[in-house]
C-alpha cells in the first residue's frame, strides 16, 4: 500500500472507472444547469449527451469554485488516516479552486504538523489534466515517494500539450469570448478557432482556420511538430469532445495511423461538465506530452 494519497478533480475528464483502476481519489466540482444545481460526477447524475443537449436547446450553465472547505474537509480524511496526500488541482489560469486548495493545505498543517499535504497547479484542464494525472499514477507505482512526485508534477506539466478547436461558435458568443459581429462572420466564413493552454495555464486562441477538414489536419500537424520524439512517441494521447464524437475519432484515427509506436490506443472521453459549460458542443481537444510549452 503506497504511504500517500494521490488526488485530483473531476474536470480532469477521464471516465470514473479510470479514475478507479489508476487509484486516484476524485473530487466533485459543481454546476448549475438552466436553473438547477448538480454535481459534475463524471456524468453519472446527468449524462454527458444530456447536458449537452441541454444546452443547445438554450439552458444557460455556470459553474462554481470548490471552496477552502471542502477542500480542507478532502484533505482531512486522508490525513485522519495516517496517510500524507498530493493533490492535483484545475489550472489557476482558469480557476480559482487551486488557490482555494492551497489555502485549506495551510491550514490543516497546524492540524496535521507530522503530515505531508502537497498541492500541485497542474496548470492544465480536461484530458491535459488528466493526462497529468495518469502519468503521475504510474510515477507513484513506479515507487517514487510523495516528494519525488510533487517534484516530477513541477518539472513535467508544461510538457503536457493541450491543443482545441470548435466546430461551434455560439457558445463563444455567448460566453462574451468572442464579440456577436466576429461570431457571425466566423460561422458564415465557417472559421473553427485553434487554440491551446499556454504555460500560465490559460486557453489562448491561436489560429482562424476555415473548414472542419483543415482545422483536423492542422490539430493533428501540432501532435507531430511538438510531441516527443515526433512521430517515434511512445507515450499515451487523450482525446476529449463536447458531444461530437466522430470528429474526435477521426482526429484519434489520424493519431493511431501516423504514431506506431504510441502506448496504447487513442482514450476518447467526454468534456465533462465544469469544462464543457464554457466551451459548449461542438469541441475536440488533443492532448500529449511533448516539448515544454511556452507563450
Amino acid at each position: 500500500m503506497s504511504e500517500y494519497v494521490l488526488s485530483a478533480c473531476s474536470p480532469a475528464d477521464i471516465s470514473a472507472e479510470h479514475f478507479e483502476k489508476i487509484g486516484v481519489k476524485c473530487l466533485y466540482f459543481n454546476y448549475n444547469l438552466g436553473g438547477k444545481d448538480y454535481i459534475d460526477d463524471l456524468g453519472k447524475t446527468l449524462m454527458y449527451k444530456d447536458f449537452y443537449q441541454a444546452m443547445r436547446d438554450g439552458a444557460d450553465t455556470k459553474t462554481s469554485l470548490i471552496s477552502m472547505d471542502v477542500y480542507a474537509e478532502h484533505f482531512r480524511s486522508v490525513l485522519k488516516s495516517g496517510k500524507d496526500i498530493i493533490h492535483v488541482a484545475l489550472s489557476s489560469g482558469l480557476s480559482g479552486s487551486c488557490n482555494s486548495a492551497r489555502l485549506a493545505a495551510e491550514d490543516l498543517k497546524t492540524e496535521f504538523p507530522e503530515r505531508k499535504i502537497y498541492v500541485v497547479d497542474s496548470l492544465a484542464a480536461s484530458g491535459g489534466f488528466g493526462l497529468l494525472v495518469d502519468a503521475m499514477a504510474e510515477m507513484r507505482d513506479s515507487g517514487m515517494t510523495i516528494d519525488e512526485l510533487y517534484t516530477w508534477a513541477l518539472e513535467n506539466r508544461l510538457r503536457v500539450h493541450h491543443w482545441f478547436f470548435s466546430t461551434d461558435l455560439s457558445f463563444y458568443v455567448k460566453g462574451g469570448r468572442i464579440s456577436k459581429a466576429a461570431g457571425w462572420f466566423g460561422t458564415m466564413l465557417k472559421i473553427c478557432p485553434l487554440l491551446n493552454v499556454d504555460n500560465n495555464g490559460k486557453l489562448i486562441p491561436r489560429e482562424k482556420i476555415r473548414g472542419k477538414s483543415n482545422v483536423i489536419k492542422a490539430i493533428f500537424n501540432k501532435m507531430v511538430e511538438n510531441a516527443d520524439n515526433g512521430k517515434e512517441y511512445n507515450g499515451k494521447c487523450f482525446i476529449t469532445h463536447s458531444d461530437c464524437y466522430e470528429d474526435a475519432r477521426t482526429v484519434a484515427d489520424l493519431v493511431e495511423e501516423a504514431f506506431p509506436s504510441l502506448k496504447g490506443n487513442v482514450v476518447i472521453n467526454y468534456i465533462g461538465s465544469t469544462i464543457g459549460a464554457h466551451t459548449g458542443p461542438g469541441t475536440v481537444a488533443l492532448f500529449f506530452f511533448g516539448n515544454e510549452r511556452n507563450n
